[in-house]
């Protein structure tokens, strides 16, 4: 493990850490378009400046680890703006650049964590919220696999430690079999991550991933890979996190990672959030006195919520 990594494992076993909010909302309510299937992803290219402008807003609202704008990053992903495979692995590397420049800026201490997105995000249609590309496509498309899935996020996630992630943030994951892939590819990479699922709890209390498996069954699968800081839920209902973190401290043992939605909901089809926020900071107390240790935002979750987060953990 890196000593940055070792020092954020050391962080986590004395205190909470706060995490910053959604990068690609925050951009948008900045003004840009990301209405395109790369997201924030698309401005590595065309505005490094935007993503960097992001980073800072965050930094300076008390967030002390920043996620990088490669959450939709990829070579298959760049591929449909025309880019090689060098230059998307390169624009990859950009992203962790960029947030270093930031936190180099703002003059905070801040450790950056590389964004490894399933391969749903990748698809770009809110896959990432069913997982349903573990089954046969309509078209007869044959299904993602433990292995093709592990082979498509070692490329990127090589790249991402390579560029000097302090560690690697495997988030919004959907599915048991996709946790394997990533953890089987974070032991190939040999960099520190966290891994978060993206849950929801069921009628009779259960939490559970967005394919319906048990989420302490998946939790449990990294309680002994070397490589795992924390697990954890992020892109999720906040009104489901507290049993999320209870269940993945128990099933793991591990420090527990928790970035909500706002409490809004993505509609991938309408490409809209719908509803309304409903994140609750007097609840991030009791996260963290059952085992939350990286607690921030996702979507919808700006630089204000994340500066009265900080109040909240005493940052």
């Amino acid at each position: 493990m890196t000593p940055a990594g070792a020092g954020l494992r050391q962080a986590l076993a004395e205190r909470p850490v706060v995490l910053d909010g959604g990068l690609a909302t925050h951009l948008e309510t900045r003004g840009h378009d990301l209405s395109g299937d790369l997201w924030s992803a698309r401005l590595l290219r065309d505005d490094p400046a935007a993503v960097r402008a992001a980073h800072e807003d965050h930094l300076r609202a008390g967030a002390e680890v920043v996620v990088t704008a490669s959450y939709q990053a990829s070579v298959e992903g760049f591929a449909r703006l025309g880019l090689d495979p060098a230059h998307a692995l390169a624009l990859v590397a950009r992203s962790v650049e960029v947030a270093r420049d930031a936190v180099a800026r703002t003059g905070r201490p801040a450790w950056v964590a590389g964004s490894v997105g399933p391969y749903g995000a990748v698809l770009a249609g809110g896959q990432e919220y069913t997982g349903d590309y573990l089954d046969p496509g309509p078209d007869g498309t044959p299904p993602q696999t433990v292995a093709t899935l592990r082979t498509f996020h070692r490329e990127r996630m090589a790249a991402l430690a390579q560029a000097g992630a302090d560690v690697l943030a495997l988030e919004t994951v959907p599915a048991r079999a996709e946790a394997e892939a990533l953890l089987l590819a974070a032991a190939d990479v040999g960099a520190p991550v966290w891994l978060s699922l993206t849950t929801v709890v069921d009628a009779a209390g259960v939490v559970r991933t967005r394919r319906g498996e048990p989420a302490a069954d998946v939790f449990a699968l990294a309680r002994d890979v070397p490589q795992v800081v924390a697990v954890g839920v992020n892109c999720c209902d906040p009104a489901g996190v507290g049993a999320a973190v209870t269940v993945a401290a128990a099933a793991s043992g591990l420090p527990v990672v928790a970035y909500p939605n706002s409490g809004e909901v993505w509609d991938g089809t309408a490409r809209a959030w719908t509803g309304r926020p409903e994140v609750d900071l007097a609840a991030v107390r009791g996260w963290v006195d059952t085992g939350a240790r990286l607690v921030g935002g996702c979507c919808r979750v700006g630089p204000d919520q994340v500066a009265a987060l900080a109040r909240t953990l005493g940052r």
